[in-house]
C-alpha cells in the first residue's frame, strides 16, 4: 500500500452515481490540483474561495446524502477515505469538506422526515455547501423563545466551514429549560455576520472564525432539535462521525507528512558525511526510521478503516440503535483516534530528522504538517480519550455521550 497520491486528471472524472472506487479517483484528483497551491495558500491563510468551488464542482459534496433524495448515498467509510486523501495535501479544506458532511449527518439524524427531505434535496439541487457554527461549549448564542420560533443573540467560535458556506448548522442556549437547541439557518439570514478571523498557526483555511448572530429570527421549522429534548442514542452517533473524520484528518497529515520525507529523501537529501554511503535513502538508521513511522502509520489506518466499518453497520440500525452498539462504536473511534493522534504527530515531527536541515526552507513548506496536526489535536484532549478507554478496559463503562465522546 503506497501513500502517495494518485496522479489524474479531475476534469476527466464525474462523481455522480458512480462507486466508490469512481470517488476515490476523484478525490486523488482534487488532492493532486489542491497540491499544487497548498503551501503558498498556508502561507497566506484566508479564505479558500476558488478552491472551496473546486470541491463544489467534483461533485463530492453530495457523497452523503442519501439517494432518495439525490445524493450518492454513499458509506461513511468512503467519506473518511475521501478525507484523508484530502488531508494529504490540503488539511484545511479536507477539514471544511468532512465538516461540511458533517452538518448533512446531522440533518439525518436529528431532522424529522419533512425536514431532512426539504434541506437534503436542496443541498443537492442549490449544491450547498455547509458550514458549522455548533460549538457547544460555547454558550454566548442565546436562543428566546417567540410564538412561531426563537430569536438569537450572541456569538459562535470555533466555526469551521463558515465562511463562504451557504447554511450552517447551529445551537443556542435556552435560559428557560437550561439546555441547547440545534437547529440551521442561511448563511445570509439577516443578522447573521460571520467573521474571517481565524488566526491559529496552523490550519489556516479552514474558515474558523466567530459567526455573531443580532436579533436573527429562527422559525420552529429549521429547529432540528428542541431544547430539553434527550437526544437519541441514533442521534450520538453524530459525534462519533465528527471524531472519525479528525481520526482521518491526523492520518491523512501524518501520510502527507510521511510521503513528502521519502520524496525528498529519495531526490535531494544528501547523506551525513559519516554514514559511508552516497544516497541518504541508503543509510541504515535513515532506513530504520521510515520503518518505525511506518509502523505508527499503518495500525492506526487499520484501527480507523475498522471504526469506519462499524460506523456504516450502526447506522444502518437506524432508530434502532442502541446504547451498546453506540458504546461499542466509541471504544473503537477512541482507539483509532488515539493511534492517529500519535502517528500524525510523530510522522509530521519526525519528518525533519529524516530530512534534513535544508529541507527547512519555507519554500518546501512542510512545516505545515506539524502546524496543522498540532492546531487540530487540541481540538478535545487526548488525556481524556485515553481515560475513556482505561475506564472501558477496567470496568466495562461505556464513555459518556457528550459533543466529544
Amino acid at each position: 500500500m503506497s501513500p502517495s497520491l494518485q496522479k489524474i486528471d479531475i476534469h476527466s472524472a464525474h462523481a455522480d452515481g458512480q462507486n466508490s472506487d469512481d470517488v476515490l479517483t476523484i478525490a486523488h484528483a482534487l488532492a493532486q490540483r489542491l497540491a499544487k497551491t497548498a503551501v503558498e495558500r498556508d502561507q497566506v491563510g484566508g479564505h479558500a474561495a476558488t478552491e472551496r468551488q473546486w470541491i463544489r464542482s467534483s461533485g463530492l459534496l453530495t457523497l452523503s446524502v442519501p439517494q432518495e433524495f439525490g445524493g450518492q448515498g454513499a458509506s461513511w467509510e468512503t467519506i473518511n477515505q475521501v478525507v484523508r486523501i484530502l488531508a494529504q495535501a490540503d488539511s484545511s479544506l479536507a477539514h471544511v469538506f468532512g465538516f461540511h458532511h458533517l452538518q448533512v449527518a446531522g440533518l439525518q439524524l436529528y431532522g424529522n422526515a419533512q425536514q431532512q427531505r426539504r434541506l437534503l434535496t436542496a443541498t443537492v439541487e442549490k449544491q450547498i455547501f455547509w458550514g458549522n457554527s455548533l460549538n457547544p461549549l460555547d454558550k454566548r448564542t442565546v436562543a428566546t423563545r417567540l410564538e412561531d420560533g426563537y430569536v438569537l443573540n450572541g456569538v459562535k467560535s470555533f466555526s469551521s466551514g463558515s465562511v463562504g458556506s451557504d447554511w450552517l448548522t447551529i445551537s443556542a442556549w435556552d435560559e428557560t429549560t437550561q439546555s441547547p437547541l440545534i437547529a440551521v439557518t442561511s448563511s445570509n439570514q439577516p443578522g447573521i455576520q460571520i467573521q474571517s478571523d481565524w488566526d491559529a498557526f496552523g490550519q489556516k483555511q479552514t474558515d474558523s472564525g466567530n459567526v455573531h448572530f443580532n436579533q436573527v429570527f429562527l422559525p420552529d421549522d429549521l429547529v432540528l432539535q428542541a431544547p430539553g429534548k434527550t437526544p437519541t442514542p441514533q442521534a450520538t452517533v453524530r459525534s462519533q462521525m465528527a471524531q472519525l473524520i479528525m481520526t482521518n484528518l491526523y492520518l491523512g497529515i501524518g501520510l502527507g507528512a510521511f510521503e513528502a520525507a521519502r520524496t525528498y529523501t529519495k531526490q535531494q537529501a544528501k547523506p551525513w558525511f559519516a554514514s559511508g554511503v552516497e544516497q541518504s535513502s541508503d543509510d541504515p538508521f535513515i532506513q530504520r526510521r521510515y520503518a518505525e513511522l511506518w509502523l505508527l502509520l499503518r495500525p492506526a489506518i487499520a484501527l480507523a478503516d475498522s471504526a469506519g466499518r462499524e460506523l456504516n453497520q450502526v447506522l444502518q440500525q437506524g432508530a434502532l440503535i442502541t446504547k451498546e452498539d453506540r458504546g461499542n462504536l466509541a471504544i473503537s473511534v477512541v482507539e483509532a483516534k488515539c493511534l492517529a493522534h500519535r502517528a500524525g504527530i510523530e510522522a509530521s515531527t519526525q519528518l525533519f530528522d529524516l530530512t534534513g536541515a535544508r529541507s527547512t526552507s519555507s519554500k518546501f513548506g512542510f512545516d505545515r504538517f506539524w502546524r496543522n496536526v498540532r492546531v487540530h489535536t487540541l481540538h478535545d484532549p487526548i488525556d481524556y480519550k485515553l481515560r475513556d478507554l482505561g475506564r472501558y478496559l477496567l470496568d466495562a463503562r461505556f464513555p459518556d455521550p457528550t459533543p466529544y465522546s
